[in-house]
C-alpha cells in the first residue's frame, strides 16, 4: 500500500511552541526541486466562498526562506530489529509462533537474519506455503512446503539448517482445535555445504534488505535461534521447555509498554520495534481467564504487525525553525511551495511563560486531530472533486494518498481496526481548507478547518485569547491554565487522556470557567507514552459509536496498561465535567435550538441578551444549523450537576438522528430512533461550580459553524458566544 507522493510535503516535530522555541521542520520534495518557505497566521480555514474563506497574514517579512529540497521516503510497516548472535557451523533452527491474519500471494517475512560477514537466512511464506530461504558464498537455496500456513490460527513456523549434512528444511504446525484437525507440512532440500549466518543483525516481520516490502501481517511470538533441529512435536512449548537449546531468543511478554523486545538465552540481545507495532496482545497461552496483560503478562506475549502500521516517518530535518520572538499567541503554518505543488504545515503559537497573557484561552484538541489523522472515508467522488476545484479547497484527499497512512477510523489491510498513530508523518487533513464532505448547506469541515470559526470569530469580535494544546496541558498540568478566566474548547475535543482531564477537572474546581463549544467530547480514553509524545494508542473496548471494535482480551492500552474504551465505562462520563455528554448522532445535517422556560430565570437570562425570539440558529456553515450531526445531553444519573439549567434544546432535527449505542439496552430502544426519542436532543447547558466558575455547553458539533450569519459574525448565535465569553472572561462573574 505504498501510493503515490504529494508533490511537496511535510511535518513538524512538534504541533506547538512558545517564541524563542526552536521547531524542526522536516519536508518531502517529490523531485527533489528547490522550495520556498514561509511564515503565515491562519485566521480562517474555511475555502466556502458563502463563508469568511480561507484567510491568512503573510508573515514571510518575518520568516521567508528557500530551502534545497529532497527526496524523503516512506517506509511501511512494523518491525522488529535485534543483534544476531554469533553461531558456530553447526546444525540451527530458526523459530518462531505465528498467527497470520492475512495470507495472499505477496511473500511475508516472518524472520531474517543477517550475518555480519555475509550469508543469510529467512523465513517467510505466502499462499503458495513457508519458504526457508539461504544465501551464502556458493550460492542461493529455496525450500518451500506444499501448502500455506492456516490463517487466523496459531501454529508454529521453522527454518533448519545443518550445513554438516547439507541440508535447508523448513516446515510449520498447527495441533488441533475444538472443530480443526491438526495441521502440518514439512519439505527437505540438499545444499551445498554453508554455514549458518552469524552476528549481524536480527529482523522480524521484515527485512532491511527487502526495502519496507514483504512485511509481515498478523501476530509473532516467542521467535528464537535454537541449536539442534528439534521435530517440534508439541509445537507451542515455552522458551523454558526450550532452555537446553535455546541460543537466542526474544520473550514479548516482557517490556509491554516499551518499544524494545527483551532478550532470553545465552547469545541474545536487546532489541527494538519500529512503527508502532501493536502490543498487549493475545498470544497462544492465552486461555480468556485473565484481560488485563499486566496481570498476566504470559498471556499476552505476542507482538501484532501490520505491513500498512506507521509510526515515525523518521526523515530528516531540512531547517530548524525558531519561533519569532514577540509573536502572539495563535495558528501558524508553513507555506511549503515549489514549482509542482505548495502545501501548508500547521502549528500552534504558545504565550510566552512570563506572559503577557490573555484572559481567554483556547484548548486546541490536537489529540483529536490525530486520532483523525489522514482519516480516508472513500469519498473523493465527482461531487467531491468539482466542490475542491471551484472553492480553491486543500486539493490532496487520504483517500489518494495511503503513503502517509491512516486514521484511527479506518482498518489494516487485514481488516485490523488501526489503534495506534503517529503525528510524526504528514497530516492532510489537518490543513486550512481540507473538506470532509460536500455539505449541501455548508461547507462540509471537520476538526483543524472547522475550529477556525472560533478563531475568526474571536479576532472578529476583537477578543485576545491564547491557545493551549492537548499535548501542552499533557505536559504541564493544570498550571498552564492558571492565569486564564476563561477556557474555550473546539468543536469536537473528542479524545483525551487521564491527565488532559485530570486538568480540565482540576481547573474547574479551582473556580476557573469553561465553554465547551462542541459535543461527542471526552468521550474515548487514550494513552501516550511520555518517552514517545508523538503517538496515542486507542482500544475501542466494548461499546461507542465506532468503526471497529477492539479484539477479545485486547482492551487495555499497551502504553500506560489502563483499561481502554469510553471515559463513560471508565467512570468518568463527559456530564461530570460539562454537564452533558455524547447522546445522539446523525448525518451531516442540523436542526435548531429552541430556548426553553427555564432560560427566562434571571439567573441565566443574560445569556440571550440582545438573542430575539424563542428559536434561533437555523443557519450556519456546518451542516446548515447550529443543532448538528452529533449532540450531547444533560443526564443526572451519568453525574450532571443538580443544579445544571438546559437553557435550549435542539428542534427541527432532520431523519436519521439515533440514540448512541451505549444507551441501548433493549431491541425496543434500538429501533425508535428520529427526533421523538427522548435520547435524541442537544442540550444547551449552564451552572455554576461551588467555587464561583461557570460552565457552558453548547452540546452541538455544528454549533460554531452558526457564527457566520449574512456575510459577517453576526446574528443571535454570535450574540449568545459573545455574552459568554464576555461575561465569563472576567474570574467570578
Amino acid at each position: 500500500m505504498q501510493g503515490s507522493e504529494l508533490p511537496i510535503t511535510g511535518y513538524l516535530d512538534r504541533l506547538s511552541g512558545r517564541p524563542g522555541e526552536p521547531i524542526q521542520v522536516k519536508v518531502s520534495v517529490r523531485d527533489s526541486s528547490a522550495y520556498e518557505a514561509k511564515l503565515e497566521r491562519l485566521i480562517c480555514g474555511d475555502p466556502n466562498p458563502a463563508g469568511p474563506g480561507l484567510r491568512f497574514e503573510d508573515l514571510s517579512t518575518v520568516f521567508r526562506s528557500t530551502v534545497r529540497g529532497r527526496q524523503q521516503a516512506v517506509t511501511l510497516g512494523s518491525t522488529a530489529r535485534a543483534p544476531g548472535p554469533e553461531l558456530e557451523p553447526a546444525p540451527h533452527t530458526w523459530t518462531a509462533i505465528v498467527f497470520p491474519t492475512r495470507v495472499c500471494q505477496d511473500e511475508q517475512i516472518v524472520l531474517t537474519h543477517i550475518g555480519e560477514r555475509g550469508g543469510q537466512i529467512g523465513l517467510s511464506f505466502n499462499s503458495d506455503g513457508v519458504c526457508a530461504r539461504l544465501s551464502g558464498e556458493r550460492g542461493t537455496w529455496e525450500a518451500r512446503t506444499q501448502s500455506p500456513p492456516l490463517a487466523q490460527r496459531w501454529q508454529r513456523i521453522w527454518a533448519a539448517l545443518d550445513s554438516e549434512r547439507g541440508e535447508l528444511s523448513v516446515g510449520f504446525t498447527a495441533p488441533p482445535s475444538l472443530y480443526e484437525p491438526a495441521h502440518a507440512d514439512r519439505e527437505k532440500i540438499s545444499i551445498l555445504a554453508c554455514p549458518p549466518p552469524s552476528g549481524g543483525r536480527i529482523w522480524l516481520a521484515g527485512s532491511a534488505a527487502e526495502e519496507g516490502r514483504g512485511q509481515f501481517t498478523g501476530k509473532i511470538e516467542g521467535p528464537a535461534i535454537l541449536q539442534g533441529l528439534p521435530d517440534f512435536a508439541e509445537p507451542f512449548v515455552t522458551f523454558e521447555d526450550l532452555a537446553g537449546q535455546l541460543v537466542a531468543g526474544w520473550d514479548f511478554s516482557i517490556g509491554i509498554d516499551t518499544p524494545y523486545i527483551s532478550p532470553v538465552g545465552p547469545r541474545a540481545q536487546a532489541g527494538e520495534l519500529f512503527n508502532l507495532p501493536m502490543r498487549g496482545v493475545t498470544g497462544v497461552y492465552w486461555d480468556g481467564s485473565e484481560h488485563c496483560w499486566r496481570h498476566a503478562p504470559k498471556s499476552y506475549g505476542a507482538i501484532k504487525f501490520h505491513e500498512d502500521d506507521l509510526g515515525d516517518a523518521r526523515w530528516e530535518t531540512d531547517f530548524t525553525f525558531e519561533i519569532p520572538k514577540g509573536l502572539h499567541s495563535g495558528a501558524y503554518g508553513l507555506r511549503l511551495s515549489c514549482a509542482a505543488g505548495e502545501d501548508w504545515i500547521p502549528f500552534y503559537v504558545l504565550p510566552e511563560r512570563q506572559g503577557p497573557k490573555a484572559r481567554v484561552v483556547f484548548l486546541a484538541p490536537t489529540y483529536t486531530y490525530q486520532a483523525y489523522g489522514n482519516h480516508a472515508r472513500d469519498n473523493t467522488d465527482a461531487a467531491y472533486k468539482d466542490r475542491v476545484k471551484n472553492w480553491g479547497a486543500y486539493p490532496y484527499n487520504p483517500d489518494q494518498y495511503p503513503l502517509y497512512g491512516r486514521s484511527t477510523y479506518n482498518r489494516h489491510l487485514d481488516t485490523e481496526g488501526i489503534s495506534l498513530v503517529s503525528r510524526l508523518r504528514p497530516l492532510l487533513t489537518m490543513r486550512p481548507g481540507f473538506l470532509t464532505f460536500v455539505d449541501p448547506r455548508g461547507s462540509g469541515l471537520r476538526h483543524f478547518p472547522a475550529d477556525s470559526h472560533l478563531l475568526a470569530w474571536l479576532e472578529s469580535k476583537a477578543i485576545d485569547f491564547d491557545v493551549v494544546t492537548d499535548e501542552d496541558l499533557e505536559e504541564e498540568g493544570v498550571e498552564i491554565l492558571a492565569s486564564y478566566n476563561l477556557l474555550l474548547t473546539g468543536s469536537h475535543p473528542e479524545y483525551h487522556t487521564s491527565r488532559t482531564l485530570d486538568a480540565l477537572q482540576a481547573f474547574v474546581r479551582g473556580g476557573g470557567n469553561m465553554a465547551y463549544l462542541g459535543a461527542n467530547g471526552f468521550y474515548w480514553r487514550i494513552a501516550r507514552d511520555p518517552a514517545r509524545p508523538w503517538a496515542i494508542e486507542l482500544r475501542r473496548a466494548e461499546s461507542g459509536v465506532r468503526r471497529w471494535g477492539s479484539q477479545t482480551g485486547e482492551y487495555y492500552n499497551s502504553l500506560d496498561g489502563q483499561l481502554g474504551g469510553l471515559w463513560r465505562r471508565n467512570g468518568r462520563a463527559p456530564q461530570q465535567l460539562v454537564g452533558v455528554g455524547f447522546s445522539s448522532q446523525g448525518p451531516y445535517d442540523a436542526g435548531y435550538f429552541r430556548r426553553t422556560p427555564e432560560s427566562w430565570d434571571p439567573q441565566v437570562q443574560w445569556l440571550f441578551d440582545g438573542v430575539e425570539g424563542e428559536a434561533f440558529g437555523d443557519y450556519g456553515l456546518i451542516a446548515g444549523g447550529a443543532a448538528g450531526f452529533e449532540l450531547d445531553r444533560l443526564d443526572h444519573q451519568l453525574g450532571s450537576p443538580r443544579d445544571a439549567v438546559v437553557v435550549a434544546r435542539s428542534d427541527g432535527l432532520p431523519p436519521g438522528f439515533f440514540p448512541v449505542p451505549e444507551d441501548l439496552c433493549a431491541v425496543g430502544t434500538a429501533l425508535e430512533g428520529g427526533s421523538s426519542d427522548p435520547l435524541v436532543r442537544a442540550d444547551m447547558t449552564l451552572f455554576k461550580t461551588p467555587q464561583g466558575g461557570t460552565v457552558f455547553s453548547a452540546s452541538a458539533i455544528s454549533f460554531c459553524g452558526s457564527l457566520w450569519k449574512d456575510g459577517a459574525f453576526d446574528g443571535p448565535v454570535s450574540r449568545l458566544l459573545e455574552n459568554v465569553v464576555r461575561r465569563l472572561s472576567r474570574r467570578n462573574p
